[in-house]
């Protein structure tokens, strides 16, 4: 399954977000990110995919920077509120997540908010494998996110995740070469959700997985 970070505005590219709705029976889910965050003010072309997701049946998850713990709980929360109202997302990506355990009260709390503000669906980015006890917090970890050579060179999950099925981890990588098998290395390392996106650089997310642009 696909969970699709597509950080660009609908009117930018129009084609490859119908192309996203067209193939909805193959997506985990899609992070919404109008502007890091909701943004400062309602957008309706963003409002008008997210509902046009949410009527094929794919989670729409808004986007969070926690700032690996530093940004306040307040500030978290309110991003999710205003994803929630203006475009009535039911889940949540909170992004930049710490690995730390000291760190793990705190989003506890975030979780508890975020569930309270109606995510069904909540994601937490730490890009690494975090402490296990985060486990406990969400419903998806995403336990890599980096380039293909890291990627590719990248060693085994550590053991505590046998504990947990695979659906419950994800990986997304960038800058990946046409034909690379970044969906098998997943699955071969525990995590049945991934995004493997042509993209690098500092805004890899503006492209779609290669299984989508190719129409596979």
């Amino acid at each position: 399954m696909l969970l699709v970070p597509l950080y660009e505005h609908p009117a930018d590219r129009p084609e490859a977000w119908e192309l996203l709705i067209a193939s909805a029976g193959r997506l985990h889910s899609v992070v919404l990110n109008p502007d890091s965050g909701p943004g400062e003010a309602p957008d309706e072309r963003f409002a008008a995919v997210a509902g046009r997701l949410r009527d094929a049946g794919v989670p729409v998850l808004g986007y969070a920077d926690t700032d690996y713990g530093r940004r306040s709980h307040a500030a978290v929360v309110q991003d999710l509120l205003r994803h929630r109202d203006w475009y009535s997302t039911d889940g949540a990506f909170l992004d930049q997540a710490s690995a730390d355990p000291e760190l793990l009260p705190h989003y506890g709390r975030l979780v508890v908010a975020a569930r309270a503000a109606g995510a069904r669906t909540l994601v937490l980015n730490h890009g690494v494998h975090p402490h296990p006890g985060y486990a406990a917090l969400a419903d998806l970890l995403v336990t890599f996110e980096g380039p293909w050579d890291a990627y590719r060179d990248a060693g085994a999950a550590p053991r505590w995740t046998a504990d947990h099925p695979a659906q419950r981890f994800c990986h997304l990588v960038y800058a990946v070469p046409p034909g690379a098998p970044a969906a098998e290395l997943a699955l071969e390392r525990g995590a049945a959700v991934h995004c493997a996106v042509p993209g690098s650089g500092a805004h890899p997310w503006g492209t779609l997985p290669y299984d989508l642009e190719a129409g596979a």
